[in-house]
């Protein structure tokens, strides 16, 4: 279970709307690459279990694994975002930070060779377009403090209901 944690915005997926479409990833290597690949989507789609699938991109953990596993210090985080950027100058393809990665959020570009990581579309100012164009409304931006207060008031309502 992954453990890492963070006070920055990312883009989470309610597995209980995401219905496997993939649109999500198309949209991403459409904006990042100029093609339609899933191979080069920033975003992945998974299944959590046999019914429910997910989507997982980069969680901006606080003292990010992956900044810390670089051993050629190519990676850096923003302190007011989180985004984790890559120096192209300085990543050398060696795959630590896919390992320190506790949720699966990075790869490798086949062709450049270099760590690839979700930047929410910041230089986009409607943001993230997987979330822009989800057809079921399953992925927002969002910051695990929202994200548990939701979760609270989802209880609260439950509990209202029953009788």
């Amino acid at each position: 279970m992954p453990t890492s944690t963070s006070r920055y915005r990312y883009v989470s997926c309610d597995s209980t709307k995401c219905v496997g479409c993939q649109i999500c990833e198309y949209v991403c290597s459409q904006t990042k690459t100029g093609e339609f690949n899933t191979y080069r989507s920033r975003i992945r789609t998974v299944r959590e279990h046999k019914i429910l699938m997910t989507a997982v991109a980069c969680r901006t953990c606080e003292d990010a694994p992956c900044v810390i596993a670089c051993p050629r210090d190519a990676l850096k985080q923003d302190p007011v975002t989180g985004i984790i950027h890559v120096d192209a100058n300085l990543c050398d393809g060696c795959a630590w930070c896919i390992e320190a990665c506790d949720f699966g959020a990075i790869s490798i570009n086949p062709a450049s060779k270099l760590a690839e990581i979700c930047d929410q579309c910041e230089d986009l100012e409607d943001g993230p377009q997987c979330v822009k164009w989800c057809p079921k409304e399953a992925l927002v931006l969002t910051t695990p403090d929202q994200r548990s207060q939701k979760a609270r008031h989802k209880l609260l309502d439950e509990e209202v209901v029953k009788p």
